[in-house]
């Protein structure tokens, strides 16, 4: 495994994050509290991981309604202090974690409250990587910028970053940052792939000029750059398409799915699946820290370790761009 600094900052991250998402559920979603992967099979998932050198368990507040911050945390106790000093910790906060009116969003208030939940959760005494995990329009950046620099100060949290988040807010962050003398932003964590390539025209110019680190989540555009879909046959149970489609419902059109017949094609054309060349086209990016990935199952890392294996020259490259133009 290589390691690269996370944007300007010194911190060394691992070319892969392995992204905690299902652990206990299925993202922030309410619904599936109780779900995704159990506390045996996320052990599982974690030990592969941090043997394949990966040092970064990426996973937020919300997710499981708390229950992937604890399953993390209880593996973290298990394996003891050896392990416990080489893992980087990113969590986030935004999402609602209670029936009340300030139990979401980034106010002063509530970011407080969740990074103490999620200490205790995590069972560690800072959070190397902290994160916020969407745009609250009805709080102030500048009020959101100084509790995190608060926190930072205080030695609770060490880093910050920002997900979901487009790249007009985040060039007012960084000016907000500059001009109060607080901790900035050193990191974007949007959705990004082959298909989803919209931060193309803003989001990474920006985090080039400003020294911004990129860690897109979403791989394999929730299995589209798998193969496992088909426009004309019902979806697998099991996948992303049957528990969760509202996300991804806008690629259901005639031109992601010829896309995807011709990138299937080129695929078999190198001997390898389309999820492979999907991550080596994403972790040969030159803008890109490190993807996140999510596998559900032990046999998912093949796909990745596969692609890290792929090298592409500058005519592949052009070619799989060139299967979806971004928009």
């Amino acid at each position: 495994m290589d390691y690269v600094p996370l944007g300007r900052t010194g911190l060394k991250v691992s070319r892969l994050f392995l992204g905690c998402g299902n652990f206990g559920g299925v993202g922030s979603a309410a619904a599936f509290f109780g779900k995704g992967e159990s506390q045996e099979e996320a052990d599982r998932l974690m030990d592969i991981a941090y043997d394949m050198g990966i040092n970064v368990f990426d996973t937020a507040n919300a997710y499981g309604g708390g229950r992937s911050e604890s399953m993390v945390g209880a593996w973290l106790a298990q394996r003891g202090s050896a392990v416990r000093d080489q893992v980087l910790l990113c969590t986030k906060v935004f999402n609602r974690m209670g029936e009340g009116p300030n139990d979401w969003g980034l106010s002063r208030r509530h970011i407080q409250q969740q990074v103490e939940g999620s200490l205790r959760r995590l069972g560690v005494e800072a959070i190397d990587m902290y994160m916020i995990h969407d745009v609250d329009e009805t709080t102030p950046m500048e009020e959101t910028l100084k509790v995190l620099d608060d926190l930072v100060r205080q030695g609770k949290i060490r880093y910050i970053g920002a997900s979901n988040v487009p790249a007009w807010l985040t060039a007012k962050s960084l000016w907000i940052s500059d001009k109060y003398g607080l901790a900035r932003f050193e990191w974007i964590q949007n959705f990004y792939n082959l298909i989803e390539r919209g931060d193309e025209r803003e989001m990474l110019p920006l985090c080039l000029d400003q020294g911004l680190g990129y860690t897109p989540f979403g791989p394999l555009c929730g299995g589209f750059l798998t193969g496992a879909y088909r426009p004309d046959t019902p979806y697998p149970s099991g996948t992303r398409m049957t528990e969760r489609p509202e996300p991804y419902r806008r690629y259901e059109n005639d031109t992601v799915w010829k896309g995807l017949e011709r990138f299937s094609a080129m695929a078999e054309t190198r001997g390898c699946t389309p999820a492979a060349l999907a991550m080596a086209w994403l972790a040969q990016h030159p803008h890109v820290t490190a993807p996140v990935i999510g596998p559900a199952r032990p046999e998912h890392f093949d796909a990745v370790l596969s692609g890290l294996e792929i090298t592409l020259d500058d005519n592949e490259k052009a070619a799989l761009n060139a299967l979806f133009p971004p928009v």
